[in-house]
């Protein structure tokens, strides 16, 4: 069952019940950029912001399994699999639970349980012990974020959104770069300080969000009929996750084709390292001068540009040979990723009528868990058979998509029109 325009205005959005936000005494500059957005998506933000300064455990799951646990290359290789299946299952059950439960109770408590299989992995050492408790990791580990991108639908009028969760964006990318810094540094002083962090900081979101944050499902979703059937008849916004699949396949490989291409190129991991690290500092830089910009760009067709951006990047690291080769496609494709994330979620969370959000949230959520099991098998048989062939594929893969985001684009702006905006 597809939502058609008309419809949505019978839908009264939570964000529109809530009081009107306090217009901060900021310069027109930050203004722009960050006013205008109420307390509840700050507090919201700020405990995005902390949860990813302590992610420390997944990112140095790898190390901690083969130099701690004593698990093959292999064996290591299939738990982190179970792992991504694990958060296949997560972004599933956080939407229906977004949209049953409650946005707050959904996050606060996947966070809550998050955080005790942080610590349980920490401590135990028998080996199918150590498999189960990583696989309910993955489980809870995103249960929180369909939840939190619908929170952000609630609380933010549709003009707003690319604006919020661009914002949101930088906050995580901001707080995962400086996690690797001092997760990579502590590791050494002890893989228990990694769990503990991930562990605290989890437990730190969770009461944050409990605390300052109002529910905001509305009595209202429970008359309402709905479940993962009528997100999966609307044709355009599965179109769109199809989209947002091709752009994470692609995206993915950043980190695991690409560090293996750069190898084969003769180069160090420092190199790759560094190449990384310019994507990084791309975001932090370029993501807050262009946020209030785009939001008041057409979605689809920024959504479109920044498709054709990624491929871009990554089609022109068939051409790479040298650190600065490298660094300068990322570079480009961290342009298009800034494109991407600035409209991506905002179109998923205007396509869904607001019983729903959390199970679209989710829907989106597992395009991009689908993604990290798929893109790290796709890319490495690519580059078996050929060192040009996998940078190609991804081109053609962001073209397709973007050609598909402008097919879609006047569906979209249908739906979106709709809205109280």
């Amino acid at each position: 069952m597809s939502y058609p325009s008309a419809t949505i205005p019978s839908m009264t959005s939570v964000g529109e019940q809530l009081p009107a936000p306090v217009r901060p005494r900021l310069p027109p500059f930050l203004h722009t950029r960050v006013g205008g957005l109420p307390r509840a998506f700050w507090a919201l933000w700020a405990g995005s912001f902390v949860n990813r300064l302590g992610t420390m455990v997944e990112p140095f799951l790898a190390f901690y399994l083969t130099g701690v646990r004593g698990f093959s290359v292999t064996a290591t290789g299939a738990v982190l699999a179970l792992f991504g299946l694990g958060s296949v299952f997560s972004q599933t059950l956080g939407g229906v639970l977004a949209d049953r439960v409650g946005r707050r109770a959904t996050l606060s408590g996947g966070m809550l349980a998050t955080a005790a299989a942080m610590l349980a992995l920490g401590y135990v050492t028998a080996t199918p012990m150590v498999v189960a408790v990583v696989f309910v990791l993955g489980i809870t580990i995103d249960i929180y974020r369909p939840a939190s991108q619908a929170l952000v639908a609630d609380l933010v009028p549709p003009a707003h959104r690319p604006r919020a969760y661009g914002l949101l964006f930088w906050a995580i990318n901001l707080g995962f770069a400086v996690a690797m810094v001092f997760g990579g540094t502590l590791s050494r002083a002890g893989f228990s300080w990694l769990f503990w962090i991930d562990a605290v900081t989890c437990a730190v979101f969770a009461v944050l969000v409990w605390r300052a944050v109002p529910e905001t499902r509305t009595r209202r979703a429970d008359r309402e009929p709905g479940g993962f059937g009528d997100v999966l008849r609307d044709r355009v916004a599965v179109a769109s996750v199809l989209i947002v699949f091709g752009y994470a396949f692609v995206y993915l490989q950043a980190y695991s084709t690409l560090p293996l291409a750069m190898r084969h190129a003769g180069l160090p991991p420092q190199a790759y390292g560094l190449a990384m690290a310019v994507n990084g500092i791309g975001i932090v830089i370029v993501q807050p001068l262009t946020v209030a910009w785009l939001a008041r760009r057409d979605a689809s067709r920024v959504l479109a540009a920044g498709m054709g951006t990624v491929g871009l990047g990554f089609g022109l690291t068939a051409l790479a040979g040298s650190t600065t080769m490298f660094a300068a496609t990322v570079l480009v494709w961290t342009l298009g990723e800034v494109l991407f994330a600035a409209v991506s979620s905002a179109i998923i969370a205007d396509l869904a009528p607001p019983h729903l959000r959390g199970r679209y949230g989710g829907l989106y959520g597992t395009a991009f868990s689908v993604a990290a099991l798929l893109g790290p098998l796709g890319g490495s048989w690519l580059l078996g058979h050929g060192t040009w062939l996998p940078w190609v594929t991804c081109a053609a893969v962001c073209a397709v998509s973007g050609a598909g985001a402008l097919a879609l684009a006047p569906a979209v702006r249908g739906r979106r029109e709709g809205l109280t905006v």
